[in-house]
């Protein structure tokens, strides 16, 4: 993992501590005034959103030589929870996201957009919906002008911060492993770290 990646854990984990002390104050029996209380089960039903983040990759060729790409990506969702038993929160949800991380070097290598299709388990803690996630993971990529798409799987962890009835923060970390593709003149595997926050709105 290179130092850009590095650099966005470490921000983002500073990022949830904060969170989930202020989403912590809203789990209270008589909140203060101007505090929004969230009560837990209210994770159901369909979302929306939008999120921003950080991408660091590498493209391994034949020879096993690795090439790193970084930058930052831009994207929506669209997804869906369901509680199945008293504190389990399933879901499953699609993004597709646009992406500038290409080598430090030059534009010979890049990751032009990212998408993937999960599934979710999490836990309702009321204000705070902590989750595992895994499914397909799909990227366009370009390497010396000749665009492909890998198609491969992606893992990860992340939590939900609810910030009124129908708005939260989404903090989430995913790994994707997207196979190995021939681009015609050599065969590269592809791998990214990504490191995410965003807006969901419930309906």
């Amino acid at each position: 993992m290179n130092r850009f990646v590095i650099a966005l854990l470490s921000g983002v984990a500073g990022l949830a501590l904060v969170s989930g002390a202020q989403a912590a104050d809203l789990i209270i029996d008589e909140p203060a005034a101007g505090v929004v209380e969230v009560a837990g089960g209210n994770w159901d039903g369909l979302y929306v959103g939008a999120f921003v983040g950080g991408l660091g990759g590498t493209f391994e060729d034949e020879a096993s030589d690795e090439y790193d790409v970084s930058g930052w990506l831009a994207g929506v969702n669209l997804g869906a929870n369901f509680t199945v038993a008293d504190g389990i929160v399933l879901g499953v949800v699609g993004d597709i996201a646009w992406s500038n991380a290409n080598e430090q070097n030059g534009d010979v290598l890049a990751i032009d957009w990212n998408a993937s299709l999960r599934g979710r388990l999490g836990f309702d803690g009321g204000a705070f919906l902590p989750y595992l996630t895994a499914g397909l993971a799909v990227a366009g990529t370009e390497i010396d002008t000749v665009s492909e798409t890998h198609v491969g799987w992606t893992v990860g962890a992340g939590v939900e911060f609810a910030v009124a009835d129908n708005i939260s923060v989404d903090l989430l970390y995913r790994y994707s492993d997207y196979g190995t593709v021939d681009y015609g003149f050599e065969e590269f595997g592809l791998t990214s770290h990504a490191v995410t926050v965003g807006l969901n709105f419930k309906f």
